[in-house]
């Protein structure tokens, strides 16, 4: 029996000319093919307030146009986030989309005595896959992969998210032909296999 998938592309950028979108499209491809449900959530083609206030993230009404996207998380059993890293972190449109669905009462009870242990996304598990300009070692071992780790701790952690894996494809910008068709072949192993 298939996984039900939800692939959320954090390109900012709606062009759907980028790696980040090429590698989403293997990945939806190959997971439909063996099975899965798909459903994809396009951060660039959303167009919602940032939060600017703690009263506002936890009282304000979730915007209509991200009740879609943030249903499709809780239907999902599998998340697959992909993004360019800008400025050693995850894109702002992403920060700002993940910080409008993850609210207290869907993401977790902030009302609980304990809301380490009150995860409300628990039971999902997520990879996120990173493209970069730098080589992925130099990311991962020099900078110690810093902005992932903060995501896979406090953002996907914190909700109950476990296990995250992580996909870093490095030295983007220069890439030939053989190498992008080495990690969308990654990418459909990775959608067949639902990881």
């Amino acid at each position: 029996m298939g996984k039900r998938i939800v692939l959320i592309q954090g390109h900012p950028d709606p062009n759907r000319e980028h790696l980040c979108h090429t590698l989403e499209d293997a990945y939806a491809r190959a997971a439909v093919l063996a099975g899965h449900e798909v459903r994809h959530v396009r951060v660039a083609e959303l167009d919602f307030p940032l939060l600017r206030t703690q009263q506002d993230w936890e009282k304000g009404a979730l915007p209509g146009v991200l009740q879609t996207a943030q249903d499709d998380i809780g239907w999902c059993e599998h998340l697959v986030l992909l993004f360019p890293l800008w400025l050693g972190d995850m894109p702002a449109l992403l920060k700002g989309f993940l910080e409008q669905v993850a609210r207290p009462g869907f993401a977790f009870h902030g009302q609980a005595s304990n809301p380490l242990t009150d995860k409300v996304l628990k039971g999902r598990s997520a990879r996120i896959v990173v493209t970069m300009g730098m080589p992925a070692l130099v990311y991962r071992w020099y900078f110690m992969a810093h902005s992932i780790k903060s995501l896979e701790r406090n953002i996907l952690g914190f909700v109950g998210i476990s296990p995250v894996r992580e996909t870093l494809f490095g030295l983007a910008g220069n890439a030939t032909h053989d190498k992008v068709a080495g990690w969308v072949d990654k990418m459909a192993e990775l959608g067949r296999n639902a990881a």
